[in-house]
């Protein structure tokens, strides 16, 4: 099975990740302007990466405390995420 091919935001955040993990959401929305991170973490997930969301109940950005912001990083392995089965025709089950 080969990994999905990932395309516009979904792909910038993924790389991003991979580069910096872990990292604030607040930082993907402010300093590369992706508007839907929640979003673009959501469809990387359906296509089965394993990505970690840890909430941090208070963090400092830019001189602000942020409170319940969310922490992503890739767990091991980066794809398929544990579970993500799928049949020959690659429908998940």
């Amino acid at each position: 099975m080969k990994p999905p091919i990932v395309t516009g935001q979904a792909a910038q955040v993924l790389q991003i990740i991979r580069d910096q993990q872990p990292v604030l959401s607040f930082t993907l929305t402010a300093d590369y302007a992706i508007p839907e991170t929640a979003a673009r973490i959501h469809d990387l997930r359906c296509m089965g990466f394993n990505i970690l969301t840890t909430i941090k109940p208070a963090v400092e950005f830019r001189g602000v405390t942020r409170r319940n912001a969310a922490l992503y990083s890739l767990g091991s392995p980066e794809w398929p995420y544990p579970g993500f089965v799928t049949d020959k025709e690659g429908v998940r089950k």
